[in-house]
């Protein structure tokens, strides 16, 4: 058993990630869900495996830091993200597979004004949500957008690259943390002396790389990033929260004058197979900027639900429209939701009242065989 010949594998089923855990047949995860591949394959320690995976360098960063990220090539020219880390003090990891093609916005069912984004002239852009949602494609995908229409310099920081991208209009460079640069921070810092025009920050995580990607925006940069946070409200408290109350009003202040969108983004299973993705988008207009100068984040829902016709959308009216299209489930909705209430309401306002009965029965039902079966195990 080799390693190669299990991402193979994983690949052909149409999985995102690989987990090698010690102890324990390879794990894949297929359309969000954990699919073990006992009978299929062996159990291993992978120790011999991983370390030969692994670079010189790589295998130092593992042993001193006890986990290390890249991404790599197989033999077949796939190509992966990798995190290898120390787990009851043994080495386990997690593969993700990457996309050799970026796909376009089409096939991602992104909404065109994505594309409005990524020809920007300056600004801060930021596409957020929780890890495997999907933001790492949504961002590649607008910033090749960029490199087909716009003749310009598009320089990323990553970690670690994942999709490479090819010069059309553009001239792209991409840096790799640990392998090109020392940090994001030290990365955004040497590109206002490298002349980009478009600058993709993998990450804002923290202080030092959130006032320098801010930094770059001001000074006339259109600048991509990504936070771990549901919601554009919560996204920008998240970004003033970091910094010392002292600085508060000056970040808020900067946040005005370059913030120009916020995009959540969750991935929901799709009846039938696979996943599609809901999105909450807000669209930095002058009365959304005036919230974040005076501190009223509590009105940016309020701003994005009567926002529509600026192409703004709030994560559950967009749960709403799968649920109502037949995309996915009035259960899978309410998993990835906001607010349940709030999900219910705009379904039942595009006239599929229906669906929240059939859920909330459901969900009755369920509640009363739990509650019988309870009993009956009591009586034993």
């Amino acid at each position: 058993m080799d390693l190669a010949t299990i991402l193979e594998y994983v690949r052909a089923q149409g999985a995102s990630d690989l987990h090698l855990v010690p102890g324990n047949a390879p794990i894949m995860r297929i359309d969000g869900e954990m699919t073990r591949t006992e009978g299929i394959f062996d159990k291993s320690d992978y120790i011999e495996m991983l370390r030969n995976l692994m670079s010189d360098a790589q295998n130092d960063h593992f042993d001193q830091g006890n986990d290390v990220d890249f991404s790599f090539e197989d033999k077949y020219g796939n190509r992966y993200r990798a995190n290898i880390f120390r787990e009851d003090g043994k080495m386990a990891a997690v593969f993700r597979a990457l996309n050799e093609t970026i796909p376009p916005m089409e096939k991602l069912g992104l909404p065109d004004i994505f594309k409005d984004f990524a020809m920007l002239p300056r600004g801060l852009v930021l596409v957020t949500g929780p890890t495997g949602s999907g933001k790492s494609t949504s961002l590649a995908s607008m910033i090749d957008y960029a490199n087909q229409h716009r003749k310009c310099h598009i320089l990323t920081a990553e970690d670690p690259v994942e999709y490479k991208f090819h010069n059309k209009q553009a001239v792209v460079n991409q840096r790799e943390i640990g392998r090109d640069v020392k940090s994001f921070a030290a990365a955004l810092r040497s590109a206002l002396r490298e002349d980009p025009d478009v600058i993709l920050v993998g990450e804002m995580r923290d202080f030092e790389t959130i006032a320098a990607a801010v930094t770059a925006a001001e000074t006339g940069h259109l600048v991509f990033s990504t936070l771990h946070t549901t919601g554009a409200a919560k996204t920008v408290d998240r970004i003033i929260d970091v910094f010392p109350a002292e600085q508060q009003q000056q970040i808020k202040a900067q946040l005005a004058s370059v913030m120009k969108a916020v995009i959540t983004q969750t991935l929901v299973p799709k009846i039938g197979g696979g996943r599609c993705a809901a999105l909450e988008v807000l669209v930095c207009n002058d009365a959304v900027l005036n919230m974040i100068r005076e501190g009223k984040t509590f009105q940016i829902d309020s701003a994005i639900q009567t926002g529509a016709n600026e192409g703004m959308i709030l994560l559950d009216k967009s749960l709403a429209n799968l649920v109502c299209e037949g995309k996915c489930t009035m259960e899978s909705a309410v998993e990835k939701c906001v607010h349940e209430d709030d999900l219910k309401r705009f379904v039942k306002s595009m006239g599929r009242s229906d669906l929240v009965s059939a859920y909330e029965d459901n969900v009755k039902y369920n509640k009363l065989n739990n509650m019988a079966g309870d009993e009956v195990g009591m009586m034993y």
